[in-house]
């Protein structure tokens, strides 16, 4: 097929010689002019836009280039240039790799090409050519004027043999010139021929293979110099690509802000009586704790009955109990005469003033530890926080760093108390914790584990405090992340988890089902864990 696509992979995949002369591009026998489209659809064109003949060559003579560099060459020769998505599918087809590319639009019709005559390709060749047989070369036609001017050239140069110089008339050139002149003429010669560059022709033959085996290493360099891409430049080193550094400050201080609120808070929890300082000022009231029922010992009311209700029973009856039996003190044996008292007074023992230390009440949700789990230490902020799903391999593309463990910050909208009052709603910061190894937790940590994400292997609650998973989803809510067309786990299907499913491309669909993870976690919390804050 004669249409510009074809005969330009045609020619590019033979290595024949494609000609570029006065506005057409030629192909042997046939021509189109330079701005001929193609049938090869532009990426993205609305409406349907087609590559130029000369922007399709012009690519295929500077494929070496960047693509950068590419795009600066072709804006300073105004040539239309191949969008980067086009190029790769472009070059296979014109290289040959491929039969067919889909951004071909078979449906539009062809530019049809200009059949050239013998004569014209024969003036196509280089000049010097003279392979063209003697049928197409011009009839020479001698005209009577064209047969008068040769008349008078002879004549012409029939006047100028009587003014020739015969070699009895040349002289000795010692007889002109003197012996001093005729050195000063040779010695002047010699410098000149020092300074100038030899030609081949004064040249040995050693040295002339030599010189041409030099001449193409320095070809095959300049070829291999022209394909080389720059890796790393200096401007390129200095800047750290997809790095955030705006997300990674502010993850960093958000973690200094919370260790800071947790000396705060050890300070303003120590005995106030530590110092002399601290003496001389009045003691503050205390507010009133339901963790801290020790302050409020002696003031209990047990009706008229001795009951220390600081004491233990096991093993008493109910009337040893009534009567009030203590618990038989210590008999130290009385001294002898022989013995004499010691003076040193016994030390009393002091009841430590320090309150016990408050436990933190931050809930903890713990995630798999499974590179295969959609939500991981890479993804949990961006996804329970900022509700918005990105897959761990993107967030390790993005230069994104793995915690231990993660604070996530929930905001949380909290109505007036009293209703009817029109008050607005006020948004507070509420932090959980969420961490993937549970071996780093506390005994006394259980208790705060709100929710776990589950991956469907029953070893996954390998070296937990609980006997089976049932146990496990009765003290803590379970939830099972999957994408919607994925098939359930079965072990998930036996288990009390709730099932959340996020789409693969449709981004504003995540956000509806982390706000139903919080609705159900909230409604969990407050029914079986009142205790934390949330």
């Amino acid at each position: 097929m004669a249409d510009p696509l074809s005969l330009l992979r045609q020619y590019n995949i033979n290595k024949k010689e494609i000609i570029e002369r006065s506005g057409e591009i030629i192909f042997d026998e046939f021509s189109f002019p330079r701005t001929a489209k193609t049938n090869y659809v532009i990426f993205k064109s609305q409406p349907k836009e087609y590559y130029t003949l000369e922007s399709l060559l012009f690519l295929l003579k500077n494929v070496h280039l960047s693509h950068p560099i590419y795009v600066q060459r072709a804006a300073g020769t105004k040539i239309p240039v191949v969008r980067l998505p086009d190029r790769k599918g472009l070059l296979c087809y014109l290289n040959g790799e491929t039969d067919s590319a889909s951004s071909i639009d078979k449906s539009v019709p062809l530019e049809m090409p200009n059949q050239r005559s013998a004569i014209a390709q024969a003036q196509a060749k280089r000049p010097g050519d003279d392979s063209v047989g003697g049928e197409i070369k011009k009839p020479r036609v001698e005209t009577e004027q064209l047969r008068l001017d040769k008349k008078r050239l002879e004549a012409r140069l029939e006047g100028h043999k009587e003014g020739t110089v015969t070699t009895e008339q040349i002289r000795s050139l010692s007889d002109a010139m003197s012996v001093e002149k005729i050195a000063a003429i040779k010695a002047k010669r010699l410098a000149k021929k020092r300074t100038t560059i030899k030609v081949d022709d004064d040249l040995e033959s050693g040295v002339l293979e030599h010189r041409v085996f030099v001449d193409a290493e320095v070809d095959v360099t300049k070829d291999i110099v022209s394909r080389e891409r720059p890796l790393r430049t200096r401007t390129s080193v200095l800047q750290s690509s997809g790095k955030q550094f705006l997300k990674n400050v502010l993850a960093i201080l958000q973690s200094v802000k919370a260790q800071e609120e947790g000396k705060v808070k050890q300070l303003q929890n120590q005995d106030p009586f530590t110092n002399s300082e601290a003496r001389k000022k009045p003691a503050t009231p205390v507010p009133y704790n339901r963790y801290d029922q020790e302050r409020f010992r002696g003031k209990e009311e047990t009706e008229g009955f001795k009951i220390d209700t600081m004491g233990t029973y096991h093993g008493l009856s109910l009337e040893s109990v009534k009567e009030g039996v203590q618990k038989p003190k210590k008999v130290f044996p009385s001294p002898s005469p022989h013995t004499q008292p010691s003076k040193a007074p016994r030390p009393i023992p002091q009841k430590p003033n320090h309150p016990p230390k408050r436990e933190s009440r931050t809930p903890i949700i713990l995630i798999p530890a499974g590179t295969t789990s959609l939500i991981t230490l890479y993804n949990a902020q961006d996804l329970l926080q900022d509700y918005k799903f990105i897959s761990s391999d993107e967030k390790k593309a993005q230069g994104g760093r793995r915690e231990n463990e993660v604070l996530i910050q929930r905001r949380k909208d909290i109505q007036p108390a009293q209703a009817g009052t029109g008050g607005a709603s006020t948004t507070v910061t509420v932090p959980y914790r969420v961490i993937d190894n549970p071996a780093r937790l506390q005994p006394n940590d259980w208790n705060r584990v709100v929710a776990v994400f589950v991956q469907g292997p029953a070893w996954q609650f390998k070296g937990w405090p609980y006997s089976s998973p049932v146990d496990i989803f009765i003290k803590t809510k379970g939830f099972y992340l999957k994408y919607d067309e994925m098939k359930t786990d079965p072990n998930v299907q036996k288990w009390d988890v709730h099932i959340l499913t996020i789409s693969r491309n449709k981004r504003h669909l995540d956000k509806a089902s982390i706000i139903r993870f919080w609705e159900i976690l909230d409604k969990f919390m407050t029914k079986n864990k009142p205790h934390l804050r949330f």
